[in-house]
């Protein structure tokens, strides 16, 4: 509830304190009409019965982001109303469309995004609340996240189209969507291309969703947690999450996923001390590829290799030792045992809450990762700000200031703007 009250009003804290009984939060507007436009803020006895109430806010303009995430249904639009109802019946041309809607930086489309989300969400959180009602343990997971990297050549599309097509005979349903770091430099989609999953793709029951064209990598991460949540609400149960072993990519993955999987060529020595400690560190299984013909004696080094290293590195989880498996893609050798090890991991992470856990500080860890960006949206959009930035630009230029006290005085400043009591 916005109050426009003016700052002669000698009955304001007896109208506030009558209306705190029905509303729960305000915005004070500050509607005089004179020089001084912040005299409401100087009344010290508004001020001193403000602060006091947890739910007033002073402030001279009618905040621009007063709603809030829970959408009523009158609100919702007819079109998400359509990619709602087309997800739920499992309607691949509908899961497209929100996938696309859901990557768009424009921002009728972000709100929408936000809207469908928010009805599967709530969908999905009281079908969970129904169960737990009757059953009070750990069920077995509804949904299974798996994050695969590995560097380019090493057989990663080969082998999610062996393993998609063993986890269909397996009465599952598979999702491959992929975050590709590189693309947003190339303009082109490189991984999950489906003219190299061809037998995968034709699969009514599989779904492969090339990589964002654009974005930078924090954003298309971001992007495709969400779009996991829609494959999971069109029937989806297995998403396999592509990227390349290239920068950050693998860590951001890891932040979206249940299990980390990490995909290695058949080699030893150098080559295994070239790939970096963070990605084997964060990895829950190592897998040794091309295990067949004349590598298999390197492969079977390798993965050997690998045992050895895994022992001196800190494991992601308590509850679970990272494995090595050496798989042939060519030959389908190995791959039931990667399937059988993925299931042994879930079971043993959702029966020691960790799975639940994992997933709970994700969600609060992209929660904070959204507030830094729309803050930084904010914060470039702001006329103000631009202003300050191009007074403060010059002094850090002419060495009139450090670039550190430039950046304190900006957010301080902008901040002090968007103060609230």
């Amino acid at each position: 509830m916005v109050l426009r009250i003016s700052p002669k009003s000698c009955v304001i804290s007896t109208h506030l304190n009558i209306a705190s009984k029905y509303f729960q939060n305000f915005w004070i507007l500050n509607v005089s009409n004179n020089n001084n436009n912040n005299s409401l803020f100087k009344n010290k006895n508004l001020l001193l019965f403000c602060s006091q109430q947890k739910s007033f806010y002073t402030t001279s303009t009618i905040p621009t982001t007063t709603t809030t995430t829970t959408t009523t249904t009158a609100e919702i639009s007819e079109e998400v109303r359509q990619y709602y109802e087309g997800i739920k019946n499992r309607n691949r041309y509908y899961l497209a469309k929100a996938i696309t809607l859901v990557e768009s930086t424009r921002k009728d489309h972000k709100e929408k995004a936000q809207q469908l989300l928010s009805m599967i969400l709530t969908n999905t959180q009281n079908i969970s609340n129904n169960n737990n009602y009757h059953h009070h343990h750990h069920h077995k997971p509804t949904t299974y996240r798996i994050g695969l990297s590995g560097p380019p050549g090493v057989g990663k599309s080969t082998f999610i189209e062996r393993f998609g097509m063993y986890i269909l005979s397996q009465n599952h349903r598979v999702s491959v969507l992929a975050v590709d770091p590189s693309s947003s430099r190339t303009g082109g989609s490189i991984l999950a291309d489906k003219t190299r999953m061809s037998e995968l793709s034709q699969q009514e029951d599989a779904y492969i969703r090339p990589s964002p064209s654009r974005g930078a990598l924090g954003g298309v991460a971001r992007n495709t947690s969400e779009a996991i949540i829609l494959c999971e609400a069109a029937g989806y149960d297995v998403c396999i999450i592509e990227t390349v072993g290239v920068g950050q990519s693998e860590i951001m993955v890891a932040d979206i996923v249940d299990m980390f999987v990490l995909m290695v060529p058949p080699a030893g020595g150098d080559e295994i001390q070239g790939l970096k400690k963070g990605i084997v560190e964060i990895s829950d299984l190592v897998i040794v590829n091309k295990a067949d013909g004349p590598l298999a004696n390197s492969a079977k080094e390798a993965a050997a290799e690998y045992t050895s290293a895994l022992k001196y590195l800190n494991p992601v989880s308590t509850y679970w030792k990272p494995r090595v498996i050496s798989i042939s893609s060519k030959t389908n050798m190995g791959i039931e045992n990667v399937w059988n090890t993925i299931m042994e991991f879930f079971k043993i992470m959702n029966e020691s809450g960790e799975l639940q856990r994992r997933r709970g500080d994700q969600r609060t860890l992209w929660m904070w990762r959204q507030i830094k960006s729309i803050l930084l949206d904010r914060l470039k959009e702001d006329e103000f700000t631009r202003k300050l930035v191009n007074v403060y630009e010059k002094k850090v230029l002419d060495g009139e200031m450090t670039f550190g006290a430039a950046a304190n005085n900006i957010v301080d400043r902008f901040m002090n703007k968007c103060t609230v009591i």
